[in-house]
Parts: C-alpha cells; sequence; structure tokens
C-alpha cells in the first residue's frame, strides 16, 4: 500500500508535495498530512524553487529533468509532481 502522498497513473508516479524553499539544505522533512515535506535550498523567486524541486529528486532518481514535471502549485506551497521513467 502506498502512501497518501504518492500514487500511480499509468507510468507515471504522482508526488504530492509541501515546500518549505530557504532552507539550509535540500532534503524530506517529513510528512504533513497528505503531503512530503520537502525543503530546498532556493529563494521562492523567479521559478527557482521550481526549477530546484524538478532538478532535485532526478538526482537521486535516476530520472532527467524532463521526466518530472510540476503539474500543480506553481506559485504555491503545496504542489503535485508527475514522475515519469
Amino acid at each position: 500500500m502506498t502512501p497518501g502522498w504518492l500514487r500511480r497513473d499509468g507510468d507515471a508516479w504522482i508526488l504530492a508535495v509541501r515546500v518549505q524553499p530557504r532552507a539550509a539544505r535540500d532534503g524530506i522533512a517529513g510528512v504533513t498530512g497528505e503531503r512530503l515535506k520537502i525543503r530546498i535550498t532556493a529563494p521562492p523567486a523567479d521559478g527557482r524553487a521550481n526549477e530546484h524541486l524538478r532538478r532535485w529528486p532526478s538526482d537521486f532518481l535516476r530520472v532527467s529533468r524532463a521526466q518530472i514535471v510540476l503539474e500543480q502549485g506553481a506559485s504555491s506551497r503545496d504542489k503535485r509532481l508527475r514522475i515519469t521513467g
């Protein structure tokens, strides 16, 4: 059984996250409600936090950034990512 913040959609995984920008370091900070809390070092300006959010998990999931799409929440702390591959 998968947790509430992760679900399968065809050949993709949908990841519901709550982002904390301007953190001291990147990392997973636990679960908040039905969302995975992720800390990132990038500031929430000019889309830099969103780009960082796409880049950071691609490194340890070993998928390209093109396989991680921000589906929802471009201007919110609550976001939904689609990860294919």
